[in-house]
């Protein structure tokens, strides 16, 4: 706390100084500033209080028609990036008389750290066929938009290109390159970078962690955890300790994680548990269905319950059908969180898990009244090096008319071979011939069949979701794995599936 208030009171007093240079030079008493001393002030305008003299320092620059300097607009970019006006950020890019790498750096960097990966892709492609050049902070800027993405393909392309260049391997570079191959499901490729790695930082320990927590090899986090601790290198942070209990909840290693979680509360790393940290144990014991104890734990915590904590907890009670805390839960999510769709959608979710039809639609003429929309689910899988995106029901697919077709004749095969389809994961009061043709457009779905139609026999298929998926959909990539041979890889909002002939590597725990 001390830093960060010692940091603001340093970029407060940059920016008073040049606040009464200005009005000095005003009274013709110094010499006026120049476009290194606007670029040098700009780079402190950070947060709300130093954004805001940041935009009126822009109207100064205006005003001295140096807006399309390259140092300052790579630093007008720059700010207004970091503040999340990616808009703002890429008016001044485009307005730039030439550009280098810093600001061609500064405008991608800007568009993946809002997660805008697609966007943060495609102006690097258009940058890299104008001949921008590039250095490491470029590419591991598209690195972590590849990551979002999970388009591994062109991950490797880019990895590739960095080897052509010849470019340093600076530690950043590989913990980029390690994050972007677990994302897209490549471990084997982020250990051994890893492994090779001359010299590791906590950053690259904690990327190779949370690559397996999110696989759900729990197993391999804490040996690795064990390894990092026997090493006695670099010591653990908050950070690798959430990733060792995620990975003890994903991989169904509950005891495991509440010992580690001990030996936190006792000081053994040197590092005490926060509100996240009781996350995971909350998260971990609703997994594996402890939900009883999930909800004692929270009412004994040292810290006052989040909502997503309470969030987490919901989403173990739709899981588990626990109905009465569930609807506990979700009410007081409700009462926190007001605007959040997703906390209505999985207090409806579970109430029409239990038929309570009256109360889903209750909740969802709730939704109406107070204008809240649910996110919709969304799917994209990467075939030819082009990203290819469908929303439930989707018919806005140029293909879609095959991706149909092709849909009807999996669902008769796969029936045929074993396959059932889970009706319990259509929450609508509709007949059961409804409900088959609910699930047969989910996105995920849809994507998988587009991959099939679309790639060369025994291809792997790659498809990242924006949601958690569904149970149904996770038993229909197993089918189109063990029946077309496929290597499927399934990417949801919480983690990854690796599934081969028919099993995946989450143990149908997720």
């Amino acid at each position: 706390m001390n830093r960060l208030l010692l940091k603001w009171i340093g970029t407060l007093l940059i920016l008073i100084w040049f606040l009464v240079t200005l009005w000095l030079h005003d009274l013709a008493t110094v010499t006026e500033p120049n476009e290194f001393t606007f670029a040098t002030v700009l780079s402190s305008c950070t947060g709300t209080f130093g954004f805001e003299l940041g935009r009126q320092i822009h109207s100064l620059i205006i005003k001295r028609t140096l807006d399309t300097h390259i140092f300052v607009g790579s630093s007008l970019l720059d700010m207004y990036a970091k503040a999340g006006r990616i808009h703002e950020a890429r008016e001044v890019f485009e307005s730039l008389l030439e550009r280098d790498v810093v600001s061609c750096t500064a405008i991608i960097s800007g568009y993946a750290q809002l997660g805008l990966d697609a966007e943060a892709l495609e102006l690097f492609r258009r940058l890299n066929l104008e001949g921008m050049s590039s250095n490491y902070v470029t590419y591991a800027s598209v690195l972590t938009a590849l990551s979002g993405l999970a388009a591994l393909d062109l991950g490797k392309q880019v990895h590739n290109h960095v080897l052509r260049c010849k470019l340093p391997f600076y530690v950043v570079l590989q913990n980029s390159l390690i994050d972007m191959y677990s994302k897209c499901g490549n471990l084997i490729y982020s250990r051994r970078i890893f492994d090779n790695m001359p010299e590791r930082t906590v950053i690259s320990w904690n990327a190779m962690l949370v690559g397996y927590s999110k696989h759900g090899m729990g197993r391999e986090v804490v040996e690795l955890y064990k390894l990092m601790r026997n090493e006695n290198k670099i010591k653990p942070d908050s950070v690798t300790l959430l990733g060792v209990l995620s990975g003890c909840s994903h991989g169904g290693m509950e005891n495991v994680g509440l010992e580690i979680f001990e030996e936190m509360v006792n000081g053994k790393d040197g590092v005490k548990p926060d509100i996240e940290h009781y996350g995971c144990v909350v998260d971990l014991l609703g997994r594996a269905g402890r939900v009883e104890e999930a909800f004692e734990f929270i009412k004994k915590m040292p810290f006052e319950p989040t909502a997503a904590l309470w969030g987490s907890l919901l989403g173990a009670c739709k899981v588990h059908s626990n109905i009465d805390i569930g609807e506990f839960v979700g009410h007081r999510l409700l009462e926190i969180e007001p605007e959040n769709a997703g906390n209505y959608v999985i207090l409806s979710n579970l109430y029409a898990s239990t038929g309570r039809w009256e109360d889903v639609r209750m909740v969802r003429d709730l939704m109406l009244k107070k204008a809240v929309k649910k996110e919709p689910g969304r799917s994209w899988i990467e075939v030819d090096q082009t990203l290819h995106s469908f929303h439930a029901i989707d018919r806005s697919h140029p293909r879609r008319e095959e991706v149909f077709a092709k849909m009807k004749e999996l669902s008769i095969k796969f029936k045929e071979a074993g396959y059932v389809p889970d009706l319990s994961c259509v929450l609508h009061d509709v007949d059961e011939e409804q409900k088959e043709k609910i699930l047969l457009g989910h996105s995920e779905k849809l994507a998988l069949t587009f991959g099939l139609i679309s790639t060369s026999e025994r291809a792997p298929l790659r498809v990242i979701k924006n949601l958690r998926t569904c149970v149904d959909c996770h038993n229909f990539a197993k089918f189109v794995s063990k029946i077309y041979m496929r290597e499927v890889y399934l990417r949801d909002k919480n983690r990854f599936h690796h599934i081969s002939m028919g099993v995946c590597s989450c143990g149908d725990y997720w």
